[in-house]
């Protein structure tokens, strides 16, 4: 897999789980895990083989050292319970927030019957283990207040610059960069949540855009917004009116901490997006009904949607009948591929590329990198995608239309290319963001650049080809 931030975790598991009754004796667990050259036990239900709790050799090395405790008992009595556990279909960077969240080494996966089907490490989490990251986890963890907060995300910002210097693959710097931004606004979420009576109903903040697409790049704004749980329109204007002076306290806070506010409010502290899960469906079918030029561009922001914080089951009833109804509109899709293909990548037939006449230059963001999300997001509405990453759409959609593997590694490592050329151009002080010179570039950059764009031109020749264009 060419980028880290996303898959599913039924893809890291690496041996059949070790799972054991709970009256098994201890000393016989700890031989089977030998036998196994397993780091621990899964205690599962003798009926449902669902897990009540887990074992670990570190487990058993603190409690036996207490004078009391004996190897004969059941493994019951020393297993630690309250088991963390993700369904195998869960996302692999919800695992890593969860872990991180939590300060846990491993989790527990299940099947759509809440069975055990394996463990995953942290090991297993991350492609490559990173001291400086575990470090800004620990300090975004340890904040109390919004200047404890608002050093942490001063830090996180620095270090990110670092690694663009540095040359960082773009598919694990997002990685990184989305793993500590999210831990930062759960964090925000979670020292404005203290400081208000909120209702008492199920709710939940979303992402919207790049960071519901985990793309964030060095300068992100913000776009998020909430779901609540509401019988009827009177009571999901109440609780509006409580949600949205917190909504306006994390927008702040956020921006506090360098991410600033969205100069088009699209913020949850906006009443306009702060909705209850029934609002949020009749804008999501009004935008697909009308599909006008105002429908197409709010669709390309809301539905990069992903659950950052709260009760993550409404994103997901959301998901469900976004993916439903897109499904059932094959017409409105047919728009979104025309508006994705007003534009092309800027090849030239003489020249390699198209330029601004007067800067030179072309942009990367709106030429380069929008061509694949926008496609992207066309397969996965029509072909029911759970996923919000670009790579991670591109990958699904290429496996179900059978796609070959170097033409899907290809369009996935192109966006990348373009993408770390984003964020390095986001560094050089004096240079609009996203624009790069192709005469700034070395002869091997300029190559790739040409080439992924390329790739960019082959994406939407295949959608022109589907929808028959």
């Amino acid at each position: 897999m060419h980028a880290h931030t996303g898959g599913w975790l039924e893809g890291l598991i690496r041996r059949e789980p070790l799972s054991v009754l709970p009256e098994l004796a201890v000393r016989e667990v700890l031989r089977r895990m030998c036998e196994a050259d397993a780091a621990e036990a899964v205690v599962v239900a003798p009926s449902t083989g669902q897990p009540l709790g887990i074992l670990t050799e570190r487990d058993v090395i603190e409690r036996i050292a207490q004078p009391a405790e004996s190897l004969d008992v059941p493994v019951a009595g020393l297993m630690t319970g309250g088991v963390v556990a993700l369904p195998r279909t869960a996302g692999v960077h919800e695992a890593r927030l969860l872990l991180a969240r939590h300060r846990l080494r491993r989790l527990v996966v299940v099947d759509e019957l809440g069975r055990l089907a394996g463990v995953v490490s942290r090991d297993d989490l991350y492609a490559v283990r990173r001291p400086a990251a575990d470090d800004l986890i620990g300090r975004i963890q340890a904040a109390r207040d919004e200047a404890g907060l608002i050093d942490a995300a001063r830090q996180v910002s620095e270090r990110a610059a670092a690694l663009v210097d540095g040359g960082e693959q773009a598919g694990r710097m997002g990685e990184w960069i989305a793993l500590l931004n999210d831990l930062l606004v759960q964090a925000v979420i979670d020292l404005a949540e203290a400081e208000f009576d909120l209702p008492l109903v199920p709710w939940c903040w979303l992402a919207f855009g790049s960071e519901g697409r985990l793309e964030q790049t060095l300068n992100t704004d913000q776009d998020n917004g909430l779901i609540f749980l509401a019988a009827g329109e009177a009571e999901a204007d109440s609780l509006r009116a409580r949600f949205l002076p917190f909504a306006r306290r994390v927008n702040g806070l956020l921006d506090a901490c360098g991410f600033p506010l969205c100069q088009g409010g699209i913020m949850a502290g906006n009443s306009r997006w702060c909705l209850s899960l029934d609002e949020w469906r009749y804008c999501f079918a009004d935008w697909m009904r009308s599909a006008s030029a105002d429908d197409l561009l709010n669709a390309t922001i809301f539905f990069d949607f992903r659950a950052l914080a709260g009760d993550a089951a409404l994103a997901d009833a959301l998901r469900g009948g976004l993916l439903t109804a897109a499904a059932d509109n094959p017409l409105f899709l047919r728009f979104m591929t025309e508006n994705a293909l007003r534009s092309g990548p800027p090849l030239g037939r003489i020249r390699d590329f198209v330029v601004d006449r007067q800067s030179g230059r072309l942009e990367l963001k709106r030429d380069g990198t929008r061509l694949f999300v926008d496609a992207a997001r066309i397969y996965a509405l029509e072909l029911g995608l759970a996923s919000t990453s670009t790579v991670d759409r591109l990958r699904a959609a290429g496996n179900l239309l059978r796609w070959s593997g170097r033409e899907i590694d290809a369009l996935t490592d192109a966006f990348e290319f373009i993408l770390q050329l984003r964020l390095r151009r986001q560094r050089v002080p004096g240079v609009p963001a996203n624009q790069v010179a192709p005469d700034e570039l070395n002869e091997l950059e300029r190559a790739f650049l040409k080439e992924s764009l390329r790739q960019a031109r082959r994406l939407q020749d295949r959608l022109r080809s589907r929808y028959q264009l």
